[in-house]
């Protein structure tokens, strides 16, 4: 059903009801109907009961804090992010959080180019609020009033967007929407590229970068956003330029140091085996699942160079001692 926002008024609450039932949230959770709408209600209410709090370790050192839903929470989360929220279109200038975009495709578009700025957003997720969610992810031409608030109590934590929560990440890109849009058409008519990934926003070409950057900045403030000044950078071509942990000065491609930690772990797991390997490195993780995570790193760097013979030799012998 698609009305428009006036519409909604005429709406009674029963009426309300069965929109919300029709969306099918609770799935296997409980077959009644009534059951069905109170327990959403109760979890809207309540969100800040299903969470627990964890700290994961980051590559760079230090740690991340997540906020993790329940498993109840979390299987409406799912289906509210399936049955709802994707289906609703987001910016193509978004390429993280996107089935069937890999990573390479945020790359790419600045490949060979002039310049490359980069500019970060600061507590991305956290800056999100309440508010957001319930204007840009949950649209009052789609839903009545009381659907749209209680889908987004649903998604929020303390009137913000969770970090941990399966809905989070595509609702950053609704919320993103407005600033992708007129990123894409400013830059646009001044032949700038113009990608973002989560947080991290590039800009590619010939251009000014501090007016690049103030027009980003002035956008990002009128929706809550702050930049973080220590990962603003700026490269010419005669740098190295990364974009999203690909280097795209000349082609995309893996840094050396990258490549060269690979090579070695290579070389210890031929001479050594696994397991001794592991015992050396001082490492927890038993071999089978080492293996797999050293040949996801391989495939990695045959998706973003799939004719490096090297790493292809090498993912070969990798199969070759499953079988």
């Amino acid at each position: 059903m698609i009305l428009r926002n006036g519409l909604w008024k005429y709406c009674s609450s029963k009426q309300e009801t069965e929109f919300l039932l029709s969306l099918d949230l609770a799935g296997e959770l409980t077959a009644s109907r009534g059951k069905q709408a109170a327990l959403l209600y109760a979890l809207s209410n309540h969100a800040e009961d299903h969470y627990r709090r964890v700290r994961i370790p980051k590559k760079s050192g230090g740690y991340r804090t997540l906020d993790v839903p329940d498993h109840l929470l979390k299987s409406v989360q799912k289906r509210i992010l399936t049955q709802i929220l994707e289906q609703l279109p987001v910016s193509p200038c978004a390429r993280a959080y996107r089935k069937g975009i890999p990573l390479l495709e945020n790359a790419q578009p600045h490949t060979g180019k002039r310049c490359v700025l980069k500019l970060d957003i600061r507590d991305f997720f956290g800056s999100i609020t309440y508010l957001s969610v319930y204007s840009l992810a949950f649209p009052g031409e789609f839903f009545p009033p009381a659907v749209r608030t209680l889908l987004a109590h649903l998604c929020c934590l303390h009137d913000s967007l969770p970090q941990g929560a399966p809905t989070s990440p595509y609702i950053s890109n609704l919320v993103m929407a407005p600033f992708d849009r007129y990123m894409s058409g400013w830059c646009g008519a001044r032949s700038i590229t113009y990608t973002r990934y989560c947080d991290d926003l590039t800009f590619s070409g010939d251009f000014n970068p501090d007016q690049v950057k103030s027009t980003a900045e002035g956008f990002l403030l009128r929706l809550g956003f702050e930049l973080n000044p220590d990962k603003t950078g700026f490269f010419s071509s005669s740098r190295r330029q990364e974009v999203t942990g690909i280097v795209v000065n000349d082609r995309p491609h893996l840094s050396k140091s990258y490549r060269r930690k690979l090579r070695q772990e290579w070389y210890f797991l031929k001479k050594y085996g696994a397991e001794d390997h592991l015992r050396h490195m001082s490492s927890p993780l038993p071999p089978e699942k080492y293996l797999q995570s050293f040949e996801g790193r391989v495939r990695y760097v045959l998706s973003i160079d799939p004719d490096d013979r090297e790493f292809a030799d090498m993912l070969k012998e990798l199969s070759a001692g499953r079988t």
